[in-house]
């Protein structure tokens, strides 16, 4: 491949990560309404839809094309796995996706009737992914250690 598709590659790699984050920022803010809501079968009825379409329509799409091209970016410029920016990104990467995991995991728990989360912890949880998009993006921009 040519440097060409490698600039293909990561423009693709941007717009599926802006896509994930987009359903990362908001996943758990619907969780915090459902969990506010729980006694309103109506409200918690029309949430637990726009929870299945958020993660499967956006999030998790977005997530393997993210990766997925994230993965053939790394496979063309093998060196960059050398640079300490890369493994604090790579290392957020794998907390993302754990974060990802949890999201489901908490729909269907929530779709069992069980509650594993309180609106607080929701409320705490929501604020993860800017955490990791700051260790992210410093990383790629500043790339400290390179």
């Amino acid at each position: 491949m040519n440097g060409t598709s490698y600039l293909w590659i990561k423009a693709l790699h941007v717009i599926a990560v802006i896509a994930w984050y987009a359903g990362l920022f908001y996943i758990f803010r619907l969780y915090v309404y459902h969990v506010q809501k729980r006694s309103e079968p109506a409200v918690t009825a029309t949430l637990e839809v726009m929870e299945r379409r958020l993660l499967r329509a956006i999030m998790t799409p977005a997530m393997v094309v993210a990766v997925g091209a994230g993965t053939a970016m790394l496979v063309m410029n093998p060196s960059l796995l050398k640079m300490p920016w890369m493994h604090a990104k790579l290392g957020a990467v794998f907390f993302l996706l754990g974060y990802h995991g949890l999201a489901s995991w908490t729909r269907k728990k929530f779709l069992q009737g069980e509650y594993v989360f309180s609106e607080t912890a929701c409320r705490w949880l929501n604020e993860v992914p800017t955490i990791l998009l700051l260790i992210i993006v410093i990383g790629v921009i500043v790339r400290p250690g390179a």
